[in-house]
This record gives structure tokens, C-alpha cells and sequence, in this order.
């Protein structure tokens, strides 16, 4: 009896350290493992605490990644296979020695991070094709393709979200790549478009699993891009778009908006629009203008509906300290602190010239990770790095409160552990508590530190 008292005494005892992983501004530690453990006690002292609680729960979590834009698919492609694999496995399984990417973004057709402009129905000039005869996914049979599906074997739960850039020029009132609007009389013929596409995808055995309407559809200064505001996405949505999807069948999530919270009015106004609400599941942002709260604003006035983070570059060269500590506030803390179900960097891979792009793409997003002679990781690894590898999908954001300089957020993950993210954004080490069920740890982080606790 004594025994097993003593082994019942142990569980519990480890049950109650907590597992440790840092990544510091300077660089001298990147996503690091800690050796020691830091054990619960009692809840003791008048130092600044962080509540956890685990009874007060939010949304449930899908996962965190990055957009493997066509160019990232290209570099990735072109490693010799050893290398493809031993970084593929690196990325997205989802084992103790990796960091398990669990969602990507994709784009359909090419974004402006790939290496030329395309559709899958690419005409000559004067030419229609409304019944889509000449739809082809053969440009990412090239690349993509291929890469996708090297990933779902090393992870088949992974989750996969589509974003058109541009519809076919031919749809398009400037029959241009760049801008233009789509024209009404086509909206049909992009709705059916579109299900061809997951369709297709989906025999080359790649589920969609969402579909935003359109990328940053309030800019049209992009190549490719299209300008679509707001009554225009919603009488696209009701009137072509959900009733094809409905007709196919589609499982594939519709998701509105995708660009930056300045404009929470824009998801608002269509979700105030029950013939187009009842087709769409949520609404997508990014952060190149306002802020991440506004999210919250959305969730507000539609809270059945759900959030999503989709994009936020980072800009080469790297300032790895200033970039990490503004992407964990603002994103991996800040999105899910406002209903967010994913955070996704953008973008997966570059070259060594924050190649390849479209002509008028962007010329300086630096990817997670640089491929040239040698493979290198920037900043957007480490930061998703540090929620990927622990909030698995179907984690669910649990309440914790902000105390100091402390940004955090928590979660709940289905095997019963609770994962938080901690920033330490002050110049200077912070000594706290972390409280869950009326017991603490006291650790100290030092300053502009970045902290994943498992326990």
C-alpha cells in the first residue's frame, strides 16, 4: 500500500511541473526546450500573477501555419528529395522532435508570390469559356501539387484554406490580371469556377477545407488582385457563389472579407445580409491597417460566426527582435484573444532575393524560411513554432488575464494539458505567478522573451 501511495504521489507530482520552451529577441535562444521543469506549490507571495481558467472557455482552435504560396511550392519543390523531406517532416509532423504545422493557406491560381500570373482558364484575348471546357489545374500539377501532397502523408489532419487572387481576365471588367471587378454576367461562371476547383482538388486527394471569397478584396493595386467591395461580395455570395456550393454539395467552408481589421464594417454589413449569411461560416483578416481587437467587434455583432487570422508578412531583412515580439502580441496572443481559430504567417518560403514574385508582387516578404544554398529560419518560424508544436487542432481557448508587461493567452488541448504563451515585452527580467486550480509556479522571464509553458 505504501508503494502504490508513493507511485500515486509521483503521478501527481509531475502532473504538476510545468515544461518550458523560450525564444529570446537576441537570438541566443530559439525555440529552446528548458532542462528544468518548474514544479505547481501553493499559492504563496504578492508578486504580479497571471490567472488561468480552465472553466472559461472560448473558441475552439484549427490550427497555426503559413501561406504555401506558389513560389514557396516552386523552392521547396526544387530541394534535392532528402532535403524536401527531412524539411517537410521538420515543418509538419507532428512527433516531439518537429513542430507540426497544422493549417495552410493556399492560393487559387497564382498569388503575387508566384513566379507568373495564372488561372486555370486562361484565354486569349476576345475569348469567353462560361461552361469552363478549358478549366486545367496543370500549373500546379508542376509544383504544388506535388508538394501538398508529400505533406498530407507526413500530416493528413492538416487543414487547408483556398483564396483567389484574381478570377480568369476574361471575367473581368479590364480583362487585366491586376484589378477590374467581376462582371455580373460571369458571376455564375466564377461560382461554378470555384467548385470546380475544390472538385478537382479534391481527386488529386487535397480537401479544401475552406474557401475565402476573394484575397484583399479592397485592393486592387496587387498582380494579381480584383476589387470587390463589400454589396458586390454579398450578392456574389448569394446569389451564385452559396447556391453552387450548395448544389455541389461542398462541405468546403465559405469565409468573407480576408484583409485587414480596419474595416470590420465590411464582414458586419454582409453578415447583416441573411440571403448571403446563411452561406458563409466566417470572416478573415489580416493586419496591415487597424487593430487585431477589432476582430472582437465582428465576433460581437455575429458571435455564431466564426474568425480567422489568414495573413501578415514580414519584411526582409529580418529584425528579429522588433519582428517577434510585435507578431506574438499582435497575432499568436492577440487573434485568438479575439476569437480567431487560426494565426497564419504569410509567407512559407523564399530565396535568398525574397524571390520568386509576379511582376508588381511584393519584392521584399521574407519567407519562414530562406532557401538558397543552405536552408535558414526566420523570425515566422519561431513564432508559429511556439504555438504550433503545442495547440494542436481542436484546443480551445481557455480565460487568462494580463498582468504587467505580460501579454499571454491559454488554451486547453483535447489530451487535457494546458498550453500558455507568454510575452515578456518589457527591456527587463519579470518574476511572476502562473495560478491554475489554487496552485502557482513562480518562473522568471527575461526581457523581450517569448514563453511557451505546457503543464
Amino acid at each position: 500500500m505504501k508503494r502504490l501511495l508513493f507511485f500515486l504521489f509521483s503521478l501527481t507530482s509531475y502532473a504538476q511541473q510545468a515544461e518550458l520552451w523560450l525564444t529570446k529577441a537576441d537570438q541566443s535562444v530559439l525555440f529552446q526546450k528548458q532542462t528544468e521543469k518548474l514544479a505547481f506549490g501553493p499559492m504563496t507571495g504578492t508578486l504580479p500573477s497571471i490567472y488561468v481558467d480552465d472553466t472559461k472557455r472560448f473558441q475552439s482552435m484549427d490550427g497555426f501555419g503559413y501561406t504555401l504560396t506558389g513560389g514557396s511550392a516552386t523552392l521547396i519543390n526544387g530541394l534535392k528529395p532528402s532535403e524536401k523531406a527531412a524539411l517537410l517532416k521538420e515543418l509538419f509532423a507532428t512527433d516531439a522532435n518537429n513542430i507540426g504545422v497544422s493549417y495552410l493557406r493556399i492560393s487559387v491560381g497564382a498569388s503575387d508570390l508566384s513566379d507568373h500570373v495564372f488561372t486555370y482558364n486562361d484565354l486569349s484575348a476576345g475569348q469567353t469559356d462560361p461552361k469552363l471546357s478549358r478549366f486545367s489545374l496543370a500549373e500546379e500539377q508542376k509544383d504544388l501539387i506535388p508538394v501538398l501532397k508529400q505533406i498530407l502523408a507526413i500530416n493528413p489532419n492538416l487543414k487547408i484554406l483556398g483564396s483567389p487572387w484574381t478570377p480568369p481576365s476574361w471575367m473581368k471588367t479590364n480583362n487585366n490580371s491586376k484589378g477590374g471587378s467581376l462582371k455580373p454576367e460571369f458571376y455564375d461562371a466564377y461560382a461554378r469556377y470555384l467548385v470546380k476547383y475544390v472538385q478537382e482538388m479534391k481527386k488529386q486527394g487535397i480537401q479544401i477545407d475552406a474557401l475565402t471569397v476573394q484575397n484583399e478584396p479592397l485592393n486592387p493595386d496587387n498582380n494579381p488582385s480584383l476589387l470587390m467591395p463589400q454589396d458586390e461580395q454579398a450578392d456574389f455570395i448569394k446569389k451564385s457563389l452559396g447556391p453552387a456550393f450548395k448544389t455541389a454539395k461542398l462541405s468546403t467552408k465559405i469565409i468573407i472579407y480576408d484583409h485587414n481589421a480596419d474595416r470590420p464594417d465590411y464582414p458586419i454589413s454582409i453578415l447583416n445580409d441573411p440571403d448571403a449569411r446563411k452561406y458563409i461560416d466566417g470572416s478573415a483578416f489580416h493586419l496591415y491597417g487597424g487593430g487585431i481587437d477589432a476582430l472582437r467587434d465582428v465576433h460581437e455583432a455575429h458571435p455564431d460566426k466564426n474568425l480567422y487570422f489568414t495573413e501578415q508578412w514580414l519584411g526582409a531583412p529580418a529584425n528579429f527582435g522588433g519582428d517577434l515580439q510585435w507578431h506574438v502580441k499582435n497575432l499568436l496572443i492577440g487573434a485568438p484573444r479575439n476569437w480567431s481559430k487560426t494565426v497564419l504567417e504569410w509567407n512559407l518560403a523564399a530565396d535568398p532575393n525574397q524571390g520568386p514574385h509576379t511582376d508588381g508582387g511584393c519584392t521584399a516578404c521574407l519567407g519562414a524560411v530562406t532557401i538558397g544554398q543552405t536552408i535558414t529560419r526566420n523570425p515566422a518560424y519561431y513564432i508559429i513554432a511556439h504555438a504550433a508544436k503545442f495547440v494542436r487542432p481542436g484546443s480551445v481557448r481557455i480565460a487568462s488575464n494580463v498582468t504587467m508587461s505580460l501579454p499571454n493567452v491559454a488554451f486547453k488541448t483535447p489530451d487535457g494539458h494546458t498550453v500558455m504563451i507568454i510575452l515578456n515585452e518589457s527591456d527587463k527580467p519579470m518574476t511572476f505567478n502562473i495560478r491554475a486550480k489554487n496552485r502557482q509556479i513562480t518562473p522568471t522571464l527575461s526581457g523581450k522573451t517569448v514563453a511557451t509553458f505546457i503543464w
